[in-house]
Formats: C-alpha cells, sequence, structure tokens
C-alpha cells in the first residue's frame, strides 16, 4: 500500500495511535510525526510541575523516541501552512512534506494581545514547559526578594496555578505576594459551592483575588486593569483563557467559531476527507466541546481506528462525546476540589484520587524511558 500518514503534534490524542505505530507499518505505511520539541508535557500535571510535587520526567512524554522505536519518522519542525489540493504540509523551515492522510494534535494556546512581549516576567501558562521556565524565575526571584506574583485568568488553571505558586514560595521558605487578577467573577462558570471552596483554600494563604474589571494591558512590569489600577509585578502567568492554532484559517480550511480545525463525528475535516484531527485543535461539528483533557483522551482509540482505516479505505467510525465529565482542581497544599454535574467535594483524598489518574495515565504512554531520564534539557535544572 505504501501509503504516508503524517502525525502533526504529539499530544493526548495521538497517544493510542502513537503507541501503537507499528500497526502502521507492519502493513506497509509510512509515518511521519511532526513536533516543536522532542517532548510532550502533560498538561494536566502542569501545575504540580510548577510547583515541584512533580519532576519533569514525571509529566513528559518522549514522542521522537516513543516513534522511532516503533519505526516512524520525527521531524522536529512546526507546519505553518496546509494545502489540501495538492497534499502538502509547508514548514516553518521552508520543507514541503506530501502525505496521504494527516491527523492534527496541536493542542492550544494563550492569544495574547500583539503589545504584550514575553520575556522572563511574562509566561503564558501553555505551553506547559513554560510553567518549567517560570519555576527556575521564581525560584531566583525569592532568593533575593518578596517578589510580587501575578496570575491573570478567572478559571480553573488560574486557581490551579496560583495555588501551586504558593506551594513553590512556602517550600522555599521564603515569601512572595500572590494575586489573581481574574476579570469579572472567579470562576464564573462554575457551582457556587465550587467557588466557595476555592476562595476559603485561596485566602488562608493570603493570596488575593481582584474581580470586576479584566487586565486592559500589560507594560512596563505592571498589569493595567480597564478601571486603570494598577498591579506592578516581579512575574505574571498568563491564564486567561486558550484557543486552537490559527493554523487552520490561515491555510482556508473550514473552522469552527473559535478557529479550530472543523471536523465530524469521525474527527474527520467536513471539506477533506484525508484530514483529521482530536483535542484543542479541532471545533466539532456536531456540537462545541469544552477544552477539557477528557475528550481527547478518549477522541484516542477512535483516532487510530480511522487513520488506518483511512489509508485502507476502510469505514470509519464515530466519536460520541459524554455530556458530563469530572474535573478535579490541584490546589497545591495537597488537597482538591472535584466537581462534576451538581457533585462538588474537597478534601485531601481528592487530590490523591486526581493523582492515582494521572500518574496511571502517564504509566500508560510513558515507554521510552522516561523516568530515568535526567532533568537538564527542555527548560530542567541547568
Amino acid at each position: 500500500m505504501n501509503k504516508h500518514l503524517i502525525l502533526v503534534g504529539g499530544g493526548h490524542a495521538h497517544m493510542t495511535v502513537m503507541l501503537n505505530l507499528r500497526d502502521y507499518i507492519e502493513r506497509g505505511h509510512r509515518v511521519t510525526l511532526i513536533g516543536p520539541s522532542p517532548y510532550h508535557y502533560y498538561s494536566g500535571m502542569g501545575p504540580g510541575l510548577l510547583s515541584g510535587i512533580y519532576r519533569p520526567q514525571d509529566v513528559r512524554f518522549h514522542i521522537k523516541k516513543m516513534a522511532e522505536d516503533r519505526g516512524a519518522f520525527f521531524i522536529q519542525d512546526t507546519v505553518t501552512r496546509i494545502d489540501p489540493e495538492r497534499k502538502v504540509l509547508i514548514l516553518h523551515s521552508g520543507t514541503e512534506i506530501k502525505y496521504d492522510v494527516v491527523s492534527f494534535n496541536t493542542g492550544s494556546y494563550v492569544p495574547m494581545d500583539s503589545n504584550v512581549v514575553l520575556n522572563n516576567t511574562i509566561f503564558p501558562v501553555k505551553p506547559v514547559v513554560n510553567l518549567l521556565k517560570a519555576r527556575l524565575v521564581i525560584v531566583d526571584l525569592v532568593n533575593n526578594r518578596a517578589p510580587r506574583l501575578v496570575v491573570i485568568g478567572g478559571g480553573p488553571a488560574a486557581l490551579e496555578i496560583c495555588g501551586n505558586l504558593w506551594r513553590l514560595v512556602h517550600g522555599t521558605g521564603a515569601t512572595a505576594s500572590i494575586t489573581v487578577l481574574s476579570g469579572r467573577k472567579f470562576l464564573a462558570l462554575f457551582p457556587e459551592k465550587a467557588q466557595r471552596y476555592a476562595r476559603k483554600s485561596l485566602a488562608s494563604r493570603n493570596i488575593e483575588i481582584v474581580e470586576g474589571f479584566n487586565v486592559g494591558r500589560l507594560e512596563n512590569s505592571r498589569a493595567i486593569l480597564e478601571n486603570s489600577r494598577e498591579f506592578p509585578f516581579d512575574l505574571a502567568l498568563l491564564a486567561w483563557g486558550i484557543q486552537p492554532s490559527t493554523l487552520f484559517r490561515e491555510s482556508d480550511l473550514p473552522t469552527g467559531e473559535d478557529g479550530g480545525l472543523l471536523v465530524n463525528a469521525y474527527l474527520q475535516s467536513v471539506a477533506y476527507p484525508n484530514i483529521f484531527g482530536g483535542g484543542d485543535c479541532i471545533s466539532f461539528e456536531k456540537r462545541p466541546l469544552d477544552k477539557v483533557g477528557v475528550y481527547a483522551v478518549r477522541q484516542n482509540p477512535v483516532l487510530h481506528h480511522n487513520l488506518l482505516a483511512a489509508l485502507e479505505d476502510r469505514s470509519l467510525e464515530a466519536f460520541q462525546p459524554q455530556e458530563t465529565y469530572l474535573l478535579i482542581f490541584n490546589l497545591g497544599n495537597g488537597t482538591g476540589i472535584f466537581y462534576r454535574e451538581d457533585w462538588v467535594w474537597k478534601g485531601r483524598l481528592v487530590f490523591y484520587l486526581k493523582n492515582y489518574i494521572d500518574r496511571k495515565f502517564m504509566k500508560k504512554f510513558q515507554v521510552s524511558g522516561e523516568s530515568r531520564e535526567p532533568e537538564n534539557f527542555e527548560g530542567g535544572k541547568r
């Protein structure tokens, strides 16, 4: 058959495909994985990486080794444009690469104003490796003074980040002021009970929540609200929402309102049947899906089946997203908040449950000796 499958991104939705690459190779197909790094970091454990609950090796997959060990090729690069008519991907390096079937799992990013200049004082929370870089900067800061740390955002990511910032600082024996600039209302989309638990947890650690106005701009190490109130900072973490890559719109592919690749029930582009996708980078045609990892994880077996079927002209399998899902927030102090529909719990057992679920997921797909690797790369200790 000798067809070429390209995986763009080694994220959660591609894990089962990558684990079973021999299924493709043994049938005579060629597989190439394209990614910006040899590693993919698991976002569910990102806040714990920031605080030091987890080592870098605990939360990343060596996707380059995972692919190559199974007979695939790895290209460290990014896709800047898709030419679906020619079945070609154009890479940042200028290389063009042809495909028969391609699948995208490029995740999401924190959108920023053009006037925001990223440096060692401002870090978006995605990609997750940014949290590791921010950790190193914070450790240096607390050795010299009590820094002013600001988290910008009012959702679960902001909650977990500020709680784990506290753990990081507390663990060094130092002090810092931590402020959450949440916009209109903190955890606005969650039940009052979850909001109350979160507020109480943060207040007990002197973490201030500022509500009522969004951040209008960042300049000169200051976060300036829409009402002109200013918050100077030594380091700011941006957790104000995520959106899919602009790649699909810029390539004139059909997209959803958020810019994600518009896919049908088979996780297949509505316009090009040889283009697939999963995770945060897609817009599901049937109904919008929240940007949560549970959907990407559940898309794993469907993508594995459908990519192989597309290469061999067999029937596809539909993805059936669940109506409800479980969320657990890591508060950084050994406790968590459990949320599913009307059920809201808190406590240490909740964090133990999250830790168990996350480590079980990692164990399934960490098949390339990740736990035995040193930390001195990918933003780790130097």
